[in-house]
């Protein structure tokens, strides 16, 4: 199952040389490198890389969530043309209404001493002109649609009374009560049962693109991304280091880390084979290839000394290597 992807046309979110920092007392934590990728209308696109590598504090940067002591230190972040760095009014005005995020805990996103009812309206009140009567009512249609059987008994109560799935449930009907063109979901099942999680998600691509919507899903779980997204994006120390259509990227990796994280990933009929090494050191941030010391091949000299720039491989598919790409398959399947 995949988005219909729109590629005519200016993207919807245009992400352009992206830069964000942790300020921190050892030294500024260089988290987010200049990172550059496109959303396009009715695309879903996955944001993949191990813990560490920047996918969460990439998309926090871009609609503003990005918490003290991180600071954005450079870059654009184009939603319809529009800057969201540009002016913190103009994107509170777009967040929820054209813009949803899913985040990673549900119970973190609830108020835990407010009627979930409550929470809806104050989000549909803040972007509409709906009376409460009303709000509560859409809440209530988009319980229902996201999956929610009971959707008056669930507005009646509190978070602590739902379980992880529903409670899940709720946020994502939160972020899409108002039919955002985009909808951003940072690790939106993490810790759920599988079979939920399947379910959650089907439900949300289900009406992503009935209504050509775009979303961009960041996640650990390349099976996920292979089932679900047209598009994806691999991140390493912040950066983007390879993207593409996820077949293409998935069946023909380019650049030595996807490999990497292809074989870490569990196979039917193959042995796991468990990542070696660590991230670079993110405050003396590398001038060379950041994954050089992790590398298996390193068989260009310019590895050692010059940080590679992304190059078109094949057609839409881009790595930033020295490395030959005709020398890395590792094809994934679920």
């Amino acid at each position: 199952m995949t988005a219909g992807q729109d590629t005519t046309g200016t993207p919807l979110l245009d992400v352009c040389d992206l830069h964000a920092e942790f300020r921190t007392s050892r030294g500024v934590v260089h988290a987010v490198n200049g990172v550059n990728f496109t959303v396009n209308r009715g695309e879903l696109v996955g944001i993949v890389g191990e813990s560490g590598c920047g996918k969460s504090a990439t998309i926090r940067a871009m609609i503003g969530l990005l918490q003290p002591p991180g600071v954005v230190s450079g870059g654009q972040v184009l939603f319809k043309d529009k800057d969201l760095l540009a002016s913190k009014r103009d994107r509170r005005k777009l967040l929820a209404s054209q813009i949803g995020f899913v985040p990673q805990n549900p119970f973190g996103a609830l108020n835990p001493v407010m009627r979930i009812d409550r929470q809806f309206v104050r989000v549909i009140r803040e972007h509409t002109d709906l009376n409460k009567k009303q709000a509560v009512e859409l809440a209530a249609s988009r319980l229902e649609r996201a999956g929610i059987a009971d959707p008056q008994r669930v507005l009646r109560g509190y978070a602590h009374q739902l379980s992880g799935g529903m409670a899940q449930r709720t946020v994502i009907a939160i972020a899409m009560s108002l039919d955002p063109d985009l909808v951003i979901g940072d690790e939106p099942t993490t810790g759920l049962d599988v079979t939920v999680q399947r379910q959650i998600l089907d439900d949300t691509v289900e009406q992503l693109e009935r209504d050509h919507r775009a979303m961009l899903l960041v996640t650990h779980d390349l099976g996920i991304v292979a089932h679900y997204c047209s598009r994806v994006i691999v991140m390493y120390a912040g950066k983007v280091i390879e993207q593409g259509p996820t077949d293409l990227v998935f069946t023909e990796p380019a650049h030595p880390y996807t490999e990497l994280l292809l074989k870490a990933a569990p196979r039917r009929d193959q042995p796991l084979k468990l990542s070696h090494g660590q991230l670079p050191d993110l405050i003396n941030y590398p001038e060379n290839c950041p994954f050089y010391q992790r590398c298996e091949y390193r068989d260009d000299p310019r590895c050692e000394t010059e940080m590679p720039q992304m190059r078109e491989i094949q057609p839409g598919h881009f790595a930033a290597t020295y490395h030959n790409a005709a020398q890395v398959s590792v094809g994934y399947q679920q």
